[in-house]
């Protein structure tokens, strides 16, 4: 199966998310759930804030362009259509065995 692209994310979103995590006493774990990001993920970003490295994270990333980001999106989506149909096709053959 193939692996769904990496997700890329600003400064600033990382901020706000430990803000989140931290601040707001929601906890690092509701806090990933509630933005969609991987709890290991989110974990990071706030060892690195409690360290005061949070803004070197990401900088090795270079910067999407455009047609880069609108790829990725179109990856992530075929990813999802893919699953999708994979799931429809047991379902067909479960109802079509159940049907006889």
């Amino acid at each position: 199966m193939n692996r769904t692209p990496k997700a890329v994310y600003t400064s600033e979103f990382r901020e706000q998310a430990v803000k989140l995590a931290l601040s707001e006493g929601v906890g690092i774990w509701e806090a990933a759930r509630r933005l969609s990001v991987p709890l290991k993920t989110l974990a990071n970003w706030v060892r690195s804030a409690r360290v005061g490295k949070l803004q070197e994270v990401g900088k090795e990333q270079k910067p999407q362009t455009a047609l880069e980001a609108e790829r990725a999106r179109v990856q992530r989506e075929l990813a999802e259509v893919k699953v999708e149909r994979d799931l429809l096709r047991r379902f067909a053959t479960y109802f079509a065995r159940e049907s006889r």
